[in-house]
């Protein structure tokens, strides 16, 4: 009788014995005293006790995942970067709501388990995790032939942190007059990769191209910025943030309107921030209006912050990268103009 029957089936167990101990350590350098569970738990044991320090303590909870990055990573051969850009995503989406991340799962499938290729997946998790003192709780390696095609990742994660009520950003004092600022993005973060490799698919993403100053590979993988320290220096600084929204798919068009009070809108002006090249290339390679443009990618901008214009002068001296863009209006829907 055989014992490889499984592993005949296409799923091998021992590759997956094998994935978790390659980044067990890099699991365990993300652990506080709050994590009182170990890998290979059944489930993630989490002490709450930064609960009891505030007032009316509030779960969040977000599922996200990268996309058809997984694809671009697959081309250039780079697996390390993809799990800081899920964790980064992860902590953005939570961040808009005023929450501080708590710890995080991950989710990791493919066709045939490799176990380096998992490794270093997991192994860039934790180090987005490790920078943003989070903890990496738990997760899951699935192997799944017929499911995935050959070659190719999907990779998912889940976060939970908290905030206390009285702290919660809603947007609900947000007014017509209100001003619009902007955190630039590295690229495209973890949204609009299936456009961008239709459009990219035929150019050399090994070689630097002119346009970039850097090849297609480098610029399509650039990691998604966390914003979490720069909203915590203007916590630090006092500075009352009435709104902020992380810019992903949809682009600016879909996700200002998801933080605004029914009856208003913004008028966004093009031309105060610089759009990264690649979406320029993308752009006129691909024949793709504005509008579309401005629907499917960030156009350069990764997370916007809503601010009464008397505190506006005090965050561009609290943050030296942060950009004037627009004002909240009493006409509804985002307009985009210049």
């Amino acid at each position: 009788m055989t014992h490889d029957a499984y592993k005949n089936a296409g799923v091998n167990i021992d590759a997956g014995h094998q994935a978790t101990q390659l980044m067990k350590k890099a699991i365990q350098s993300t652990y506080t005293e709050a994590v009182l569970s170990e890998v290979g738990s059944f489930g993630g044991l989490f002490a709450a006790d930064i609960l009891k320090s505030m007032d009316m303590p509030i779960l969040v909870a977000s599922t996200d995942g990268v996309g058809t990055k997984t694809m671009v990573a697959a081309k250039v051969g780079k697996w390390d970067t993809i799990g800081q850009d899920l964790v980064n995503h992860c902590i953005n989406d939570i961040l808009v709501q005023g929450a501080k991340p708590l710890f995080f799962l991950d989710y990791v499938a493919s066709s045939q388990l490799n176990p380096q290729q998992i490794a270093a997946v997991v192994s860039g998790c934790a180090k987005a995790c490790r920078e943003t003192g989070t903890a990496l709780l738990g997760g899951e390696t699935a192997e799944m032939p017929g499911v995935y095609q050959p070659g190719e990742l999907d990779l998912v994660g889940t976060i939970i942190g908290v905030v206390d009520r009285p702290k919660l950003i809603d947007g609900k004092t947000i007014q017509a007059g209100d001003v619009v600022m902007a955190l630039p993005s590295t690229g495209l973060h973890t949204n609009g990769y299936s456009l961008a490799r239709k459009v990219l698919e035929h150019i050399n993403w090994a070689q630097p191209h002119s346009a970039l100053g850097e090849s297609v590979g480098e610029a399509l993988m650039k990691i998604h910025r966390c914003y979490l320290p720069d909203v915590q220096k203007l916590w630090q600084a006092g500075i009352t943030i009435k709104g902020m929204a992380h810019i992903t798919g949809g682009g600016i068009i879909d996700n200002l309107p998801r933080i605004l009070p029914d009856g208003l809108g913004a008028i966004i002006q093009r031309g105060t921030w610089a759009e990264p090249p690649i979406f320029q290339l993308i752009q006129s390679l691909g024949q793709v209006t504005d509008d579309e443009m401005f629907r499917v990618f960030n156009m350069g901008l990764g997370m916007l912050l809503i601010f009464s214009p008397e505190d506006a002068k005090q965050v561009i001296n609290v943050l030296s990268d942060i950009q004037v863009i627009g004002e909240i209006t009493s006409e509804i829907g985002v307009q985009i103009i210049g």
